[in-house]
């Protein structure tokens, strides 16, 4: 063998050696698929719409997932499950109030500890898991403004809340979360904080298309996406949406009247993530959509992956 031929041996044996056993020994992102299975589903959904998604990325490498939903034991949500998951969907709609608080704030704790990410899907922008999610996050950013000995006395009183009852709120009402400080002479100081109603101003069920728009072409949940790009039928949400302020806001959609809506955006909480992801309806077939998909792909990978 001539020198050459045994230089490029020993390179190509070497690089076996680094790459093959990261290969192998890659841990699989455990996905979970929750799903509330609201009946109308099955309209466009044979086998409902949280199968749909869990079908697709059971399909791609690297994916490990599972279905669940709310009628099954401990509403899908057992400590273990919870436990054996990297990243939770979450499709909720119709029964957003039937699950249990202290379930969705099992599912907080978990994110807060960076051992779960969550991605809600459309209308589980009133699901308890994210509803909490926002909840805390509120309460970190109402605190964050506060000097450290401030923070450490400071007296939280809350209003707005919606654990039992989702009532949308209307063009022109105060935004949410918002926040009030009182500084007695001698007290601890006062924060009157609203919490956030999770919802909006206005809906439109009438199938018309929106255009996605990617606002961070270089963020991990916009790799391989187009610019733009089309849902061909889905429900319109309106701004101003009433959550915390995002970290990230990755896509905008848009519709033809002029509405817009903060559709991809993203949250740190503790040493976890959540991500919203807006497009959907149960009645048309959004999570057929390449885009869509893709989109949903990326954000497993970017929030399942281990540092």
């Amino acid at each position: 063998m001539n020198p050459l031929t045994l230089l490029r041996s020993l390179q190509a044996g070497l690089l076996a050696v680094w790459c093959f056993p990261a290969l192998v020994c890659a841990a699989p992102i455990r996905v979970l698929v929750w799903d509330e299975q609201q009946p109308a589903q099955r309209r466009v959904y044979t086998n409902w719409l949280g199968n749909q998604i869990a079908a697709h990325l059971r399909s791609l490498p690297g994916l490990v997932v599972s279905s669940a939903r709310l009628d099954d034991p401990e509403q899908g949500l057992s400590p273990a499950g919870l436990d054996a998951t990297d990243v939770l969907i979450w499709w909720g709609h119709v029964r957003n109030g039937e699950v249990s608080p202290e379930r969705a704030r099992e599912v907080v704790r978990r994110i807060q500890a960076g051992r779960l990410s969550l991605i809600a899907l459309h209308s589980a922008h009133w699901s308890a898991p994210f509803m909490e999610a926002m909840n805390v996050r509120a309460r970190e950013d109402a605190l964050r403004v506060l000097s450290p000995a401030e923070r450490a006395t400071a007296v939280i009183v809350e209003t707005n809340l919606f654990s039992t009852l989702r009532t949308a709120p209307k063009y022109g009402d105060r935004l949410t979360p918002s926040v009030i400080y009182r500084k007695p002479f001698g007290g601890p100081v006062e924060v009157q904080l609203t919490l956030p109603n999770c919802c909006f101003p206005a809906y439109r069920p009438d199938a018309m298309p929106s255009h996605v728009h990617v606002l961070q072409p270089k963020h991990p949940i916009a790799r391989g996406l187009p610019a733009e790009f089309v849902v061909e039928q889905t429900e319109m949400y309106d701004e101003p949406f009433h959550v915390p302020a995002p970290d990230a806001v990755v896509l905008e959609e848009r519709w033809e009247r002029g509405e817009w809506f903060r559709s991809g955006s993203v949250w740190n909480l503790g040493k976890g993530r959540i991500f919203y992801f807006r497009p959907g309806h149960e009645l048309y077939p959004v999570f057929k959509n390449p885009d869509v998909l893709k989109v949903i792909e990326n954000s497993v990978r970017w929030m399942g992956s281990k540092p």
